[in-house]
């Protein structure tokens, strides 16, 4: 990966599944394009559209941006087939189409009724897009990777990896796998709250879901937490390494450990009390990026 690439996604960057506008109405879909041309305004690196996008979801945030990087966090491989995304990315305006990164991912086995062999898959699926008319090279994707072996593919046949729910101890791991030229960009939760009983009950009712699917569980077991840690919503423990929690400062300071244990790029999920991080917090971001005025 060049120096070219690593300024083009930046130091910090927004991942909202708010930004995923597929059942948003025609409001709503204005609301997402207006959303996503501030952030760019703020000075943000990448946007991350969560919520298992399609291409479509994407190439709507390109067309109401003029220069900022928007990646799919995380497209599932069960949902669309390679040629259909391929297809629906080469449909993408060409002027803007090279700011556009393919994240991809294989869910998990409890949300996938056909889920098998997730490696292999992947494996499979980067095939076809190599071989798609026109294709859609590994300079233009990245992997949603947790373990040894996902990370090493995504070193292979992806810029990086995209790690979603980490650790610090896991953006060393990952980056020792990774080596030293692919881009690592985790996902970092974030709840600007200082009480932070009330930021932990904010930070439960996201984490909730992802404590039931095992790719998540398994990983966080390797990295020395106990089964104990997962019931209610997850243990402070559990929370404090997973999670920024507290005022805007403390959420630079938690960013600055991950870019410090080997990231390139720290993409922030601001979740949201009243919203359960489903919304499009503003405030938030315009309140996170004066914190980060001089890393974007």
């Amino acid at each position: 990966m060049t120096s070219e690439t690593r300024e083009a996604f930046g130091r910090v960057g927004i991942w909202s599944s708010a930004l995923h506008g597929a059942r948003a109405d025609d409001a709503g879909k204005g609301a997402i394009a207006e959303a996503a041309a501030e952030l760019e305004e703020l000075g943000y690196g990448t946007l991350w559209i969560g919520g298992s996008p399609s291409p479509d979801d994407a190439a709507a945030v390109v067309a109401a941006t003029r220069t900022v990087t928007v990646a799919t966090g995380i497209l599932s491989i069960w949902d669309h087939t390679a040629e259909e995304v391929a297809a629906r990315i080469a449909a993408i305006d060409t002027s803007t189409r090279g700011r556009f990164v393919l994240g991809l991912g294989v869910s998990h086995g409890p949300m996938v009724p056909q889920y098998a062999k997730p490696y292999s898959a992947m494996v499979a699926y980067l095939d076809a897009l190599d071989a798609a008319t026109p294709p859609v090279h590994s300079g233009r994707r990245v992997l949603a990777a947790l373990g040894p072996k996902m990370l090493k593919l995504a070193t292979g046949r992806a810029l990086g990896a995209h790690p979603y729910l980490v650790t610090t101890e896991h953006t060393v791991e990952a980056r020792e796998a990774l080596g030293p030229d692919a881009l690592l960009a985790p996902e970092l939760s974030v709840v600007l709250d200082t009480d932070l009983d009330r930021a932990r009950t904010t930070a439960r009712n996201m984490l909730g879901m992802y404590l039931r699917l095992p790719n998540y569980t398994d990983n966080l077991l390797r990295l020395g937490f106990a089964e104990s840690d997962f019931e209610g919503g997850g243990s402070v423990r559990l929370l404090d390494a997973l999670f920024a929690l507290g005022d805007a400062e403390r959420v630079r300071a938690r960013t600055r450990e991950y870019l410090d244990a080997g990231a390139d790029h720290v993409a922030l999920q601001v979740l949201t009390a009243d919203e359960g991080g489903a919304g499009l917090p503003r405030a938030e971001w315009r309140e996170l990026a004066g914190a980060f005025a001089d890393e974007l």
